[in-house]
Order: structure tokens, then sequence, then C-alpha cells
């Protein structure tokens, strides 16, 4: 039986009121704000497994997993013992060591474009770092991104933007000069011939198209049957650079990400999320041709003073060690596909217009007939709808990202069980939506 009592969350209530006095929205990042879904966000205390428990005692089954890098279950134990292990040599170096040298290897055999790697802090950095380098190798100024794509908060990406930009409804970020986003063009996605068109009327100036292979950040949007091959063969064509943003699907969707399930292979990838294995990290990668452009081996230059974190290292390393353990990546499919094949049967039979699917661990519900290729289509959306199942779900124990426009997430530690519970009070929920 799925448990329909209003959860008390009064303590969560009064660390938020205070929070929002002390931190702007009184969140560190504005989607946690709960903002397009209503109410307030509960407060976490402790995670572990495929379970959260906030500060009024309440558990709930996660499928945001920190938004994707818990993919081996929260605080695995094994993870945390490698940890304790590297919190006695020191929780910083800013300066060279073995692990780097572990995890790039590990990256570097994972990834089919990848042959050298940089490690810096997180996606946002990884994609700042990446679009000076398509700039710097090709010589061009313009990029191509796809409405919709978010790739971080960087001034240059915050066009037509996705995740919490979309969430709040935000058009562009006020304080992102006209000057930084001209040489930003953009496109629907899975739309070949917007692609196209862009490459004719700025021939010889687009340094590459970047894009999320599996889009996350407009909620979950696969990629059209064609459409990153069509994409490979026009930046060959045009003499421009094709990067996959891999920082959510990079080591979900395949152990060798996206690239490696659609056998496309790019130019140049950016990573973050699971390689960190739970702690701040970022990273991007490609060709060695391309990546010798890199300071101090070559001119462009990007630095960081945490980059490498020996703790951030050592997660990521024994997390990708977890996920080579056999049978990892089919029964993330399988959990997955029975928790996203159930929400749209559910809301099917119950009379609601919906649609979604998944890839390997990722998976995402849109309240709209659909079926959905780009942001526009995104945007027909129930949100109203969205926000009543959102928080009918919350209050029976089951903690989903608060946006219409993110993905979910599973991970090694749900089981059956809590796929079976879900289900079951999404049936609860939208029945009575």
């Amino acid at each position: 039986m799925v448990n329909t009592t209003i959860k008390t969350t009064k303590k969560s209530q009064e660390i938020f009121a205070a929070a929002q006095n002390l931190m702007p929205g009184g969140v560190s990042s504005p989607v946690r704000a709960f903002k397009s879904v209503g109410g307030q966000p509960i407060v976490f205390d402790r995670v572990k497994g495929a379970y959260i428990w906030d500060v009024d005692g309440n558990q709930y089954i996660d499928y945001v997993n920190t938004w994707g890098p818990a993919i081996c279950g929260h605080a695995h134990p094994e993870v945390i013992a490698a940890l304790q292990e590297a919190l006695e040599k020191g929780t910083s170096f800013g300066a060279p060591s073995i692990q780097e040298n572990i995890l790039a290897q590990m990256v570097i055999d994972a990834v089919p474009s990848i042959e050298m790697v940089r490690f810096v802090n997180s996606g946002t950095e990884a994609c700042m770092a990446v679009l000076r380098l398509m700039r710097a190798f090709t010589g061009r100024d313009k990029v191509i991104k796809f409405e919709g794509c978010y790739h971080g908060h960087a001034d240059m990406f915050l066009v037509k933007a996705g995740s919490g930009v979309a969430t709040l409804g935000l058009p562009d970020s006020p304080g992102v000069p006209k000057s930084v986003t001209s040489n930003t063009l953009t496109a629907p996605l899975n739309d070949l011939e917007a692609v196209k068109t862009l490459f004719e009327q700025n021939r010889d100036q687009i340094a590459g198209v970047i894009l999320e292979p599996v889009v996350g950040n407009a909620g979950f949007i696969p990629p059209d049957a064609g459409f990153l091959e069509g994409l490979r063969e026009l930046t060959h064509e045009h003499g421009a650079l094709l990067v996959f943003d891999e920082v959510m699907t990079g080591f979900r969707v395949a152990y060798g990400g996206a690239q490696e399930k659609f056998g496309v292979t790019p130019d140049l990838t950016t990573l973050g999320k699971i390689i960190g294995g739970g702690l701040p990290v970022g990273a991007y990668g490609g060709r060695r041709e391309i990546m010798s452009m890199v300071a101090p081996a070559g001119p462009m230059y990007q630095a960081g003073t945490l980059s490498g974190n020996p703790l951030a290292m050592t997660a990521g390393i024994k997390t990708l060690e977890l996920l080579q353990r056999p049978g990892t990546y089919e029964y993330l499919d399988r959990i997955t596909k029975k928790l996203a094949d159930g929400l749209l049967e559910i809301a099917q039979q119950t009379g609601h217009a919906a649609c979604g699917g998944h890839i390997g661990g990722m998976f995402g519900l849109f309240f709209t007939s659909g079926p959905v290729h780009n942001y526009e289509d995104a945007k027909k959306s129930d949100l109203a709808k969205f926000a009543r199942f959102h928080r009918g779900m919350l209050e029976r124990g089951i903690y989903l990202a608060p946006s219409q426009f993110e993905a979910g997430f599973t991970s090694l530690a749900h089981t059956e069980e809590d796929i079976d519970r879900t289900l079951e009070a999404a049936k609860d929920v939208i029945s009575n939506l």
C-alpha cells in the first residue's frame, strides 16, 4: 500500500524560510527552489542507496540522484571506503597526483572520441573551456547550439537555454552582453535543415556544433534517427568541430556514453557528474591534435586550482570500477524501462495525454500528447498538471526532479520493489490529477 498521509515538513519549512534571508531564493542553484512545481522544497538530511531522508525524518525514493552522479546509489560503501583512505592523505593538492593518471586512462579507454583529457571542476567549466578550444583550433568564432540544450551558465551559452532557464521562464539572462552571444547561433533540436541553413549563411565562420546527444535539460529528448549522423557529416563538410556535451549522458546511457550508444564519434566531448562519483568534477577531451592546443602543451589557456582534486579523482575511479562489473547497464536499462513504460501506461489508462521514454538509466515523462522532438514540443506540456503530479508523488515518498524540463535518473541501488512502489504511487496520483 502507498502511504498517502501528508508528510510533516515543519523543519524543512523553517530551514528554507531562514535560507531565503541568506541566499538568493534560499538556494545555491535555481531549480532546487521548486518555483515551477509550487510548495516548498524539502531539506535533505542524509542519503543512502536509492533513498533520501529529510530533516523531518521522512524517507523518499530518489529519482534525481544529485542530478545524475549517484548512478551506483548514494554513499556506496566502496566509494566511501576509498574516499576515507584518500582523506588521510589530504583534501587538495593543487599538484599532479597518480589518481589523475588512473582516471584519465579510464576515461580515454571508455569514451570513443577521447585521446587526451583535461579535468576541471564542473560541467559548466568544461563547456566554457571546450568552446574556447573549438575557436582556438579552427580560428573561427561562431558556434551552433540547440534550443533548450543547457551547457552550463556561462554567458555565451545562455541563449535559448534549458534547465533552470527553462524552468523559470527566463528567455535569456540579464547581465549577458549582446556582444558575448552574438556569435552563438541556435537551431531547433532534431532539425538538420536548420543547421544546414546556418552553415550556408555563415560559411567558413562556424567553429563547431555543440549539443546534448540525449537532451536532459529540456526534459528527456532523444535524438531522431539520423540526426547525430547528419551533424557528423555536416561538420566534416564545413571544416567545423562536433562536440557532444555528455555531462549527463557520459557513463549513464552506456559506459562509453551516447557516442558509444549511437555509434557517432564527435571531435570533442565534455563530461562531469558520474566521473566524480558524487564530488564536484568536470572534464573535456578529444582528439590528440585538438587537445594539444591546451596549455601548457599549446597556446590556449585554461587552468584551475582545484582541478584534478584527489578526492574527486578517487571517487570517480571507484565509481567507474563499479560500472564495469557484469550486468550493470543491463540492470539499469531493465528497471528504467519498467519505470518509464509503467508511467506512460498509467497516464494513458487514466485518460491523460503523456509521452516519454528512457535510454539506459535516464528517463522522462511529458504531460503532452507528443511526440517531443525539441524544446518547442516540450513547452506544449501541461505544466500545471506536472506540478500537481510532482506534489502528489512527493507526498507519497517519491522524489522527482522539480521541473517538467529535467530528466530523471535511476541507479543500481534501485530495486524492483522501489519501481513497483513508485508505479503504485503514480497510479494513485495520476488517477486523481
